[in-house]
């Protein structure tokens, strides 16, 4: 219905951005809306419309690569949008594809909300179908690197990390386990930066 969205960004949330275009604010679910930045530039985004019984949501994506890597991952069965949301926010798509090739399962199951039968799906339905984006494929990453919690001075930003976190689907005891190593890292400043840290660590626990 929607290709794509050019507009200001003028919110961000944990879960969502706002892009005004022609004076009309449009409520975007993106895999890191913290990879946006409110600015008076007009950017792109390529868009997906998602229906059904109890919502009508629009999700968007920096590529138009990012969005089919989404539409291939919410054809799997077991694999809602939050879920592909969870797993295109890791920050690195090419490693996914990666895995469903090589039939990695384990690595598979570190993202939220996929257990082993849906990670033998993900290989199953998507296997040898994923080539045209392997080389193309990159997740927003802005200016900063990505991180998590902590008291220290980007509090706000650990805080606001930690919010779209669990957003994605990131339990309290998976974040509380890494949240040592965020609060110690003092390179990270950013909300994005701290995002990817944690990703990072998530992916590396379980």
């Amino acid at each position: 219905m929607y290709d794509y969205i050019i507009g200001q960004v003028t919110r961000v949330t944990p879960e969502y951005i706002v892009m005004e275009q022609q004076g009309i604010g449009w409520q975007l679910y993106t895999p890191n809306p913290f990879a946006f930045h409110v600015q008076k530039e007009s950017l792109q985004v390529y868009t997906h419309h998602h229906v059904r019984e109890d919502a009508n949501l629009l999700f968007a994506f920096k590529s138009l690569e990012q969005r089919e890597l989404f539409r291939k991952l919410i054809q799997v069965s077991g694999i809602g949008p939050k879920g592909a949301m969870a797993i295109l926010a890791s920050g690195n798509p090419s490693q996914v594809i990666q895995a469903i090739e090589q039939e990695d399962e384990v690595f598979l199951v570190k993202f939220p909300g996929v257990g082993k039968k849906t990670a033998r799906q993900m290989i199953l339905d998507l296997k040898g179908k994923l080539d045209a984006l392997l080389e193309n494929v990159e997740l927003p990453s802005g200016e900063d690197e990505l991180p998590l919690f902590g008291v220290n001075p980007n509090k706000h930003e650990l805080e606001e990390a930690l919010l779209a976190l669990t957003a994605l689907g990131y339990s309290e005891r998976e974040l509380t386990k890494i949240r040592p190593q965020l609060d110690e890292d003092y390179q990270l400043s950013s909300t994005e930066a701290y995002m990817k840290k944690a990703l990072q660590l998530l992916l590396k626990q379980k």
